[in-house]
């Protein structure tokens, strides 16, 4: 299909005008992010594995009715999708608790939660994507009551899901992010954006290894590596796969992160 003019450029992601009404193509980069824009990395073959792992969670989310904005796989690197207005609130989904929640409120790394935590954060990336309640989103009408009740409801059914596909392969869900849109066709909100390891935190059932976008921001190495083993385990390496040339690091690699003045 043929890219029309682009229309919007994230930190991991391209989005391109189509022939269709209301749908758009989304091209996966291989930047990699990390501290709110601070820490950058491109790494080779990441956005291959992203839209190929994405597509195939989120096939799966419509198969058991989880409405979302992917329409098809283009290619390597693209999808066609749904055209949506973006709810500007992150919504993280917590089973076990790390990063942020450790640091914030002195919880033991590793922390198995009695039940999923939602926490609400403001998209924006000069904030720092700051946690909020649910008054915060009220009041500044961000989305109303009722359509956070219906995707909190949504994101505990996700949660299911996804612990029972990662459960069946060896991998411990810890936490992930979603965000939800209203269709530009009909004002619907679906879930958009991505489910792969640069939105979750996926640890090795017996070993707790890291498996996601973890590696790069703590150093780790190995990122690429990472990313294929999970799409190994889910059975969806894709075809094209043995061009991507794993990184290996003799030694994890600091990358500095500029401070604001």
């Amino acid at each position: 299909m043929k890219k029309g003019k682009k229309l919007y450029e994230g930190k991991a992601k391209i989005l391109f005008a189509s022939a269709e009404k209301n749908l758009v193509i989304q091209h996966f980069k291989d930047d990699a992010t990390a501290f709110n824009n601070q820490k950058k990395a491109n790494i080779e073959g990441k956005g291959i594995l992203n839209n190929r792992i994405s597509e195939h969670i989120l096939s799966s989310l419509k198969e058991v009715g989880i409405e979302n904005h992917l329409i098809k796989r283009l290619n390597m690197r693209e999808q066609l999708i749904d055209m949506v207005d973006i709810i500007p609130i992150e919504f993280v989904v917590r089973n076990i608790a790390t990063g942020s929640l450790t640091k914030r409120l002195g919880i033991e790394d590793g922390t198995v939660l009695k039940k999923p935590l939602i926490e609400f954060c403001y998209k924006n990336d000069e904030l720092g994507d700051p946690l909020v309640s649910r008054e915060h989103i009220y009041a500044f009408e961000w989305a109303s009551v009722l359509e956070i009740d219906l995707i909190s409801e949504q994101c505990l059914r996700i949660n299911d899901f996804l612990q029972g596909m990662f459960k069946g392969v060896g991998v411990k869900l810890v936490d992930f992010k979603l965000e939800f849109g209203k269709r530009k066709s009909d004002g619907k909100i679906i879930l958009a954006d991505e489910i792969s390891p640069d939105t979750c935190r996926l640890w090795d059932a017996d070993t707790d290894k890291k498996l996601d976008k973890d590696r790069f921001r703590k150093d780790l190495g190995n990122v690429i590596n990472a990313y294929q083993e999970i799409a190994r385990r889910l059975g969806i390496l894709h075809e094209q796969s043995n061009n991507i040339r794993p990184i290996k690091f003799s030694k994890p690699k600091a990358v500095k992160i500029k401070k604001n003045k």
